[in-house]
C-alpha cells in the first residue's frame, strides 16, 4: 500500500469555511502528527459590514491566519474576488502548482453540490487540481506528485444543496469531534467579522453557536453516538485512490452511517 504524506490541504472558498466544516477533524489529524495547510480561494471581501471590500480583505486574512495558528497550521489565499469565482485555465494551473508544492496526502474541499457558487467552483478546481497533480505533461515549478492525493468533501452550511435538499443521500462517514469541539470553537471565534455578516445575510443571532448546532445535528444524523460530529464524503470516482486513510487514522472517532438493512 502506498504511504500517503502526512499532510492535509484544506482548500475552501472563504475564510471561516474550513473552521466551520472540518476544523474538528483537522485538529484530530494534527494530534496524529499531520501537518495542516489551510487555503482559501478568496479573502472573503464581500463578508464585511460597515467596511469596504479592501478593508474587509485585510481584516479577514488576519482572521484566517489567526484561526490557522490555533491549529499550528499555515494559511494561504488565492486572492480571487469573493462572489466572482469562476473556473479558468489559470486558476486550475495555480491549484496544481499549490498542490505539487505542498504535496498533501489528503485534500478537503466543498461538495460539488454545495449551496454557494464560489464553493462549487472551488470544489471543481480542487478536484481537477488533485487529478492533474500527477501528470507530467502539465509543467509547473514543482515536480508532479507520485500519487493523486485522496479527496474528501465537507458539509455545506445548513446541510443543503442549492435547492434545499440534502447534498447527497448519505455521508461516507462521520467524525466524532466532541474531544476537540473547544478548539474548533476557538478557531471560529477568530472570525469576528462574520458575526454581523451572518446576522444580516442569514438572520443568525449567533454565527458561532449556529455552527456548533450544525455539529450537534450531524451527531444526531450519525445515530447519536457523539455529542458533536463532522461529516465527509470521500471522492471515489475514476482517477482517485480508494484508500480509506482518514477512516483508519481516526478509527476511534469514525461513525459509519447505518445501511438500509440496519435502519
Amino acid at each position: 500500500m502506498f504511504e500517503f504524506p502526512k499532510r492535509v490541504l484544506a482548500f475552501h472558498a472563504h475564510p471561516d469555511d474550513t473552521e466551520s466544516f472540518c476544523s474538528g477533524t483537522l485538529a484530530l489529524l494534527k494530534e496524529k502528527g499531520y501537518e495542516i495547510i489551510v487555503a482559501t480561494m478568496t479573502a472573503g471581501g464581500m463578508g464585511g459590514i460597515n467596511s469596504t471590500e479592501c478593508q474587509t480583505i485585510v481584516t479577514r486574512k488576519k482572521e484566517a491566519a489567526a484561526a490557522a495558528k490555533v491549529l499550528g497550521a499555515e494559511y494561504c489565499c488565492f486572492d480571487q474576488r469573493d462572489g466572482f469565482v469562476f473556473d479558468s485555465e489559470d486558476l486550475r494551473h495555480n491549484a496544481v502548482e499549490l498542490i505539487r508544492d505542498i504535496k498533501p496526502g489528503i485534500i478537503m474541499t466543498h461538495l460539488p453540490s454545495d449551496y454557494h457558487s464560489d464553493h462549487r467552483t472551488t470544489a471543481a478546481v480542487a478536484e481537477i487540481g488533485a487529478m492533474l497533480s500527477t501528470l507530467p505533461n502539465l509543467i509547473t515549478k514543482s515536480a508532479p506528485l507520485e500519487i493523486t492525493p485522496l479527496l474528501y468533501h465537507t458539509t455545506p452550511l445548513s446541510l443543503t444543496n442549492p435547492v434545499g435538499g440534502l447534498p447527497y443521500p448519505t455521508p461516507t462517514f462521520y467524525v466524532d469531534i466532541t474531544s476537540v469541539i473547544d478548539k474548533k470553537m476557538e478557531m471560529l471565534s477568530k472570525h469576528e467579522t462574520q458575526i454581523d455578516l451572518m446576522r444580516v445575510m442569514h438572520k443568525m443571532d449567533n454565527f458561532f453557536e449556529e455552527m456548533k448546532k450544525n455539529n450537534v445535528e450531524l451527531a444526531h444524523m450519525a445515530g447519536g453516538k457523539a455529542q458533536y460530529a463532522e461529516a465527509f464524503w470521500q471522492h471515489l470516482g475514476g482517477g482517485f485512490q480508494k484508500d480509506d486513510l482518514i477512516q483508519r487514522e481516526l478509527k476511534d472517532f469514525i461513525i459509519y452511517p447505518k445501511s438500509e438493512t440496519e435502519k
